[in-house]
């Protein structure tokens, strides 16, 4: 699987915000500040699984479909891959 920059992007903006909150624990911060920067990273990296295995997803549909097989199986696993992420 090819992977976008907008994808990419996503991952660079969750690296930003990961270095941000270690940032924040060794300047002493409040431990509220870095709770709250580390749920929008939590958060972020839900959006970004979610993205992925969506792209993924379309893609291995319109193979299958291409193939002349059956993508049930495909779906099967982008949900399995979902729930595993939680």
């Amino acid at each position: 699987m090819e992977y976008d920059d907008k994808v990419k992007n996503r991952i660079k903006r969750l690296e930003g915000q990961l270095r941000g909150a270690l940032r924040m624990m060794e300047e002493g911060a409040d431990c509220r500040e870095v709770i709250t920067q580390l749920s929008a990273s939590r958060t972020a990296i839900d959006r970004a699984i979610g993205l992925i295995v969506s792209n993924n997803l379309i893609e291995c549909v319109r193979e299958a479909e291409e193939n002349g097989e059956n993508s049930d199986d495909k779906v099967k696993e982008a949900v399995n891959l979902l729930v595993k992420s939680r």
